[in-house]
């Protein structure tokens, strides 16, 4: 009660911020005041939800009631992502194992709620998405950091794991393949070993697989096809283009499903409705979506070939999401204060390397490619006046 009347946040939110959206908030402040800034900073497609899945929801819209649902999920939608599983990857899915979740940050929640108690350790890829440290913060879990190197094709592997796991055991690993920042994804070999260490060493792997159906050589492979135990996040806002609806999914060990019930239940009550209804239509929406998905290939040609005319040649392997991992070194050893400086000088918004990687970060920064093919053509002319030759 005296911290409330002294007015004092808990220590629990005092979590690092999400740099990528402090520099959002500071480049759409600029566009309020008339600059024409150039969007590389947010993971966010740039082209609009699907036809087929606004149609779907103004027709919804129209019959009036818009109610809770299941705190799971509309049976109906939890089917439909089972189908998915089987049609997309050859991998039979009981509906039951599936929880339709508030964007797959909701879902890290409920699965590291369900997953682990306080004071859990959990292992990371760095460079890595940074939520998961301060979602990690917030619960009282420990994140235990795996720098990614070279040598590996940067991705986390069996080995790495299990030397960590010797040196301190771990209750968890949370792994992303495509992976943010860097776009770089594990072959299905490196999978299958992660997969099995963890079932042997009695590691809950959580599989973060949000990028998956954006690759741009060998498709993705899902962690459900080596292992039962695994579990998978997964949601609509990265290939299907629906940031805003924030809606995803979970797929849980049978073991889970009431433990994420429960939580869900208590948390949320259920997802949106109506996100719901956009979600079971967006499945349908595929030729659409793949239009929208060349354009990601182009925009990630043209940088490939781009970028190192101007300075920037060095970068993680680019296999899929939408994203460009450069290293600026050469021009910096603060990330932060570059791209800050980058977005006062040339109205070009990108996430500094910091965001993810707090040892090695300040020689990186982040380039998102999901907007349009002309705010690419115009950052790499506006860093190329820009950039020291």
């Amino acid at each position: 009660m005296e911290q409330f009347l002294r007015g004092r946040s808990s220590s629990r939110s005092a979590m690092a911020p999400f740099l990528a959206l402090d520099i959002l908030n500071q480049a759409t402040q600029r566009e309020r005041e008339g600059q024409n800034i150039v969007h590389m900073e947010v993971g966010e497609p740039g082209a609009a939800t699907p036809a087929l899945v606004r149609e779907a929801v103004q027709e919804e819209l129209a019959r009036g009631r818009i109610g809770y649902t299941e705190a799971l999920g509309r049976p109906s939608l939890r089917a439909r992502i089972a189908r998915h599983y089987r049609e997309t990857y050859g991998v039979e899915v009981p509906p039951e194992r599936v929880a339709v979740t508030i964007g797959s940050s909701g879902g890290f929640m409920l699965a590291f709620l369900a997953g682990f108690d306080a004071g859990a350790r959990i292992g990371v890829q760095s460079p890595g998405y940074p939520a998961y440290r301060n979602i990690f913060d917030a619960l009282g879990l420990e994140a235990v950091v795996i720098e990614t190197n070279g040598a590996s094709r940067h991705v986390v592997t069996a080995a790495m794991i299990e030397a960590t796991h010797a040196e301190k055991p771990l209750d968890g690993l949370l792994l992303m393949s495509p992976a943010n920042p860097t776009g770089t994804m594990m072959s299905p070999e490196d999978l299958q070993a992660v997969c099995a260490v963890c079932d042997r060493l009695g590691i809950t792997f959580v599989s973060d697989e949000v990028y998956h159906g954006l690759t741009y050589g060998e498709p993705a492979e899902t962690a459900l096809k080596f292992s039962d135990r695994v579990i998978v996040a997964n949601s609509f806002s990265k290939y299907y283009c629906m940031t805003g609806w924030r809606v995803g999914w979970l797929i849980v060990p049978e073991e889970f499903v009431r433990p994420i019930e429960r939580l869900q239940q208590n948390l949320a009550i259920s997802v949106p409705y109506l996100s719901q209804v956009a979600a079971e239509a967006a499945f349908d929406a595929r030729d659409e979506l793949q239009l929208i998905k060349a354009g990601y290939a182009a925009n990630r040609n043209f940088l490939l070939n781009s970028l190192p005319q101007i300075g920037l040649s060095e970068f993680h392997p680019v296999d899929g999401a939408f994203y460009i991992y450069a290293d600026v070194s050469r021009f910096t050893n603060d990330s932060l204060d570059f791209s800050r400086r980058m977005l006062d000088e040339t109205g070009i918004a990108v996430t500094p390397g910091l965001d993810f990687d707090r040892n090695r970060g300040n020689s990186f920064i982040r380039l998102s490619f999901a907007g349009p093919e002309r705010d690419m053509v115009e950052a790499v002319s506006r860093l190329g006046l820009w950039l020291p030759s």
